[in-house]
């Protein structure tokens, strides 16, 4: 029974649980069997509590045994990025400044959670403050990527990533700051969605560069993300950057993706050197799939793409340094060298060099020398500027065509370690995902296929207008449901940690 309830998918346990085929405990009891089985080896979670996931799938239970009506997704267990306050939870940024602090309130995605009857299994490793491509940057030590524990599972929402491709999670939250969640939905084999900046609340998320930070879903399939990024979504008063507008019809979107008509738009700045064969001939194929659904297919030019990855890497170590200022050692959190002998600037330094690591202290010296006196308009004043030409070049683009796509990421994969020693290498995962963070559009990433070379997942990211997310589902389903009939079947299944 527990492998048949973690083979289905989110929407699929959802009704059971609504029809009484199944109830909230057993699909919890189910996936926390599972944790407990393969975690060891993914390293998907910093914190899980057993007891309290029960407690909340009795409450779904209780409820639908009263007749009360459950949503889409009430008993369906979920994996939480360590990234969102929870009240009843550590919330740690996988940093070691933050090591066991529990906050007092709940993030706004947190409470629309826990209001969709959605239970939370525990809380999932990440980047250092959400600051990486890979997961390694975790003071609580790296997660694995379920395809090749050998390899990373992207970053900065890697244990979310992997612990829904390791069957540990039917669905896991994430953000998205410069690809976050579409770069490890991809190397992954998972859909992972970036809503427009402001459709999904940031209140309770700790910042890394508030500007960009945006929650998202991961799902094994399109409409479950489409399910959960519904349920989180939406306008809320508590965040001053939350656009009060309804949420895109995305959930209707999955269930009907269609191309037929559609102009799609393929980047001609997201050609040329760096991209792996077997990642470009995926791609590839995935565009000839949806040309021949009906899509129209043309080349577009966004030439501000090419200096994306330096105005990203200025504006979001500037946000991140003046962020990052909270952590003093005087409110909350570690507080090294207090011995009664220290002033609080030299307490302060102590526990900011012991608590910090060394990407997100990499980042705050960068970020603070951008903003400091002298080289503000060189640095972040002409790094904006380049953001705006971008937003420009997607509202010129969105002019001719519906939808924009790329490749998700130029390379699958890559072997823990490779990187970490070299920032730049590392930084060029985020190559195709940053623009539509500048820009502030939403995109998302779907499996489109395994590399010839190393067998791991390629990823095939779309692109849409501000507040057009459906548009990205819609096409999102329709590749899915031609794949999958190509396929004979989900990608995941051909992972080494699906569930027989």
């Amino acid at each position: 029974m527990s492998g048949e309830l973690i083979r289905l998918t989110a929407a699929e346990l959802g009704a059971a649980i609504r029809d009484g085929e199944t109830s909230a405990v057993e699909a919890t009891r189910s996936y926390l069997d599972r944790i407990t089985e393969v975690d060891g080896d993914i390293h998907a979670f910093l914190h899980v509590d057993a007891e309290a996931a029960l407690e909340q799938a009795r409450a779904v239970d209780a409820r639908r045994a009263e007749g009360a009506e459950l949503g889409p997704l009430a008993g369906v267990p979920i994996a939480h990025k360590d990234v969102f306050t929870t009240r009843d939870m550590p919330t740690t940024a996988a940093s070691r400044i933050l090591e066991g602090w529990r906050p007092p309130y709940d993030a706004t995605v947190t409470e629309r959670l826990r209001a969709a009857g959605l239970v939370i299994l525990g809380k999932t490793n990440m980047d250092e403050f959400a600051m990486g491509s890979s997961t390694e940057n975790s003071a609580f030590g790296p997660t694995a990527n379920p395809w090749d524990v050998s390899r990373i599972p992207g970053g900065s929402s890697g244990g979310s990533s992997a612990a829904v491709a390791a069957f540990e999670a039917p669905l896991a939250t994430g953000t998205d700051t410069g690809g976050s969640i579409r770069q490890p939905a991809a190397v992954c084999g998972l859909v992972g969605a970036k809503p427009t900046y402001g459709g999904s609340s940031r209140y309770g998320l700790i910042a890394f560069a508030s500007s960009l930070d945006t929650p998202g879903p991961f799902a094994r399939n399109v409409l479950d993300a489409a399910l959960l990024h519904e349920a989180f979504s939406g306008h809320d008063p508590r965040d001053s950057t939350s656009i009060d507008a309804p949420v895109p019809p995305v959930v209707e979107a999955a269930r009907h993706g269609d191309v037929d008509g559609l102009r799609i738009g393929i980047v001609r700045e997201f050609a040329g050197e760096g991209y792996q064969p077997g990642v470009l001939q995926r791609f590839t194929e995935a565009v000839e799939v949806l040309e021949s659904l009906g899509a129209k297919v043309v080349e577009v030019s966004c030439p501000s793409f090419r200096t994306a990855l330096a105005a990203y890497y200025l504006i979001a170590p500037s946000e991140c340094s003046s962020n990052l200022a909270r952590f003093d050692a005087m409110r909350y959190g570690l507080r090294s060298g207090d011995d009664g002998t220290r002033s609080a600037e030299e307490v302060m330094a102590l526990t900011r060099a012991e608590g910090f690591g060394p990407e997100v202290k990499r980042r705050i010296i960068l970020g603070t020398y951008a903003l400091s006196s002298g080289y503000y308009d060189a640095y972040y004043g002409s790094a904006q500027s380049v953001r705006t030409l971008i937003k420009r070049d997607f509202d010129a683009a969105f002019e001719h065509v519906d939808v924009l796509v790329s490749p998700t990421t130029p390379t699958t994969a890559f072997p823990l370690g490779e990187r970490v020693d070299d920032p730049m290498a590392m930084y060029l995962a985020d190559l195709c995902t940053i623009p539509a963070n500048l820009a502030g559009n939403a995109a998302l990433s779907v499996p489109c296929g395994l590399a010839p070379e190393d067998g791991l997942p390629v990823g095939l990211q779309i692109m849409a207008p501000v507040l057009a997310d459906d548009r990205t589902y819609r096409v999102g389903a329709a590749l899915e449901g031609a794949l999958r009939d190509r396929w004979g079947g989900d990608l995941l299944a051909r992972s080494p940690y699906a569930v027989a």
